[in-house]
């Protein structure tokens, strides 16, 4: 895995990798094999991913094919928060 560091930021690039291993559950697996797990526990958590992951295959595909609507996506406003309000030029006021 590579992050790149642009102007010597090194919060933003950690930003950047954290999300990157959690998007690809490096966290999740280190969690999990932090203490021992059962092999029954290990099918009953296996067979439930499986399951998630085929609903979710499937929503998907029933979205494509127009069966079920797609999720609205709300509006992100952290982002919109940091837009700067552009200044309009004042008329000077008449005396």
């Amino acid at each position: 895995m590579q992050v790149l560091v642009r102007d010597n930021n090194v919060e933003q690039a950690l930003r950047v990798l954290k999300k990157k291993l959690q998007r690809e559950g490096v966290f999740r697996e280190m969690k999990r094999a932090a203490f021992y797990e059962k092999p029954s526990e290990k099918a009953a958590r296996e067979k439930s991913e499986a399951i998630r992951r085929a609903r979710k295959l499937a929503r998907k595909q029933a979205i494509r094919e127009g069966l079920i609507a797609a999720p609205v996506k709300k509006p992100n406003d952290r982002r919109s928060s940091r837009v700067v309000p552009s200044v309009t030029p004042t008329s000077p006021k008449p005396s």
